[in-house]
């Protein structure tokens, strides 16, 4: 089953295939099953064709995928020109949203460990 560009997967259940989708999580794939009248534990293969396109109307009444990331890229854009303060933390690639940076936030910064003695050889005892 392909919506949208995207391939559903076959042998998960449809409520966890349909959260292969950008801006699709797990309660709003139970929205659009419930509107579209299938059944959570269905799986992907099972699902028949008029039930996709229930659903792929149930999807289209939502932004997804493209125009929704280019709509999050566009907000990201706007608060880094107008150097707001969320703004400047995305342009210096730090978490955004008031976690702490001494220790964590490894997740935005990428896996970089730069403690103190991290580069340095270990001093032979003689």
């Amino acid at each position: 089953m392909r919506v949208l560009g995207i391939t559903i997967p076959d042998k998960k259940r449809i409520e966890i295939g349909l959260t292969a989708i950008y801006g699709i999580g797990r309660s709003r794939a139970r929205k659009i099953l419930d509107s579209a009248g299938v059944e959570y534990s269905k799986k992907g293969s099972e699902v028949t064709e008029a039930e996709e396109a229930k659903i792929r109307t149930g999807i289209e009444a939502f932004k997804v995928e493209g125009d929704l990331r280019r709509i999050v890229t566009g907000n990201i854009k706007r608060l880094k020109d107008i150097k707001t303060y969320r703004g400047t933390r995305h342009m210096r690639h730090l978490p955004v949203r008031g976690q702490r940076t001494k220790t964590n936030s490894r997740t935005v910064r990428g896996n970089v460990r730069k403690t103190m003695m991290s580069g340095k050889r270990k001093v032979e005892k003689t």
